[in-house]
């Protein structure tokens, strides 16, 4: 899509040995960085993925455990282990169309996926978080969480919402030790950003080919794609001692962008 990919080493120093982490979309792109990052620093990870046999390799990898969850089902959501310490909510699914032409069943699907299952999850897992007074919550949110692109009507909007949702569990949580904050990336090198080319190129009437340089770079300052293992690293430091006193924070990880 753009040049070699950077390689990022770890550079945080972050110890969650005896923690508990949970990731959703974790058996591909910024979910398994994040799996892979959280177990390098001891943790005991626990993959969600509505892909079960890509959730159980990323486990493998990490020595954790998979969950095969499709999270539109609220049912399902409620069977997910939320006795948990570390919260990852990174699941996550694009649709691009005019809002006039936008299925209203698929703007409810999205909604359901990544609010009303970070919801979920986050309501199943503070009980134990206030009990040990130490939690820590990490909402894999979006550029699109701050701004607005056209044609995305369900991804912003439930990005918006998602930031909301943190910053009520940041003043919640504050006196129980418990941090929520999100991560706010542009584009990253992932299936799901390369899964939008066609549809971005048939709705802008561009090539594919210049997608990437003029629908997805175009607002950015440094002019490549960001790599999973960034956002990871930042997780790695929201989860330090350092950043306690960090949240209801939305940190953007976006080349610039939101300084247009």
């Amino acid at each position: 899509m753009t040049a070699e990919p950077v390689a990022v080493p770890h550079v945080v120093h972050v110890d969650l040995a005896g923690r508990t982490a949970l990731v959703t979309g974790g058996g591909s792109g910024i979910g398994r960085a994040c799996a892979l990052r959280l177990a390098a620093a001891g943790a005991k990870v626990i993959v969600v993925d509505r892909n079960t046999e890509a959730a159980k390799a990323v486990a493998a990898e990490a020595d954790g455990r998979a969950e095969g969850v499709d999270l539109a089902d609220p049912a399902a959501v409620d069977r997910i282990d939320a006795a948990v310490d570390i919260v990852v909510n990174n699941a996550g699914l694009q649709h691009v169309a005019p809002v006039q032409d936008f299925a209203p069943e698929r703007f409810a699907h999205i909604h359901r996926v990544m609010v009303e299952a970070p919801f979920l999850i986050i309501r199943r897992a503070l009980p134990h978080m206030y009990a040990q007074g130490w939690g820590r919550i990490v909402n894999i949110s979006s550029v699109h969480g701050l701004r607005a692109s056209p044609y995305k009507a369900a991804y912003v909007s439930a990005k918006h919402a998602l930031e909301g949702l943190s910053k009520v569990v940041a003043l919640e949580g504050a006196a129980h030790g418990v941090t929520a904050n999100c991560i706010n990336p542009a584009y990253v090198r992932t299936a799901l950003v390369e899964s939008q080319i066609a549809d971005q190129a048939s709705t802008h009437g561009i090539p594919e080919t210049e997608v990437v340089e003029k629908i997805m770079l175009a607002r950015a300052a440094i002019k490549r794609l960001i790599e999973p293992e960034e956002v990871a690293e930042l997780l790695a430091y929201l989860c330090s001692p350092p950043a306690a006193f960090i949240t209801g924070a939305s940190i953007a990880l976006d080349g610039g962008w939101t300084a247009n």
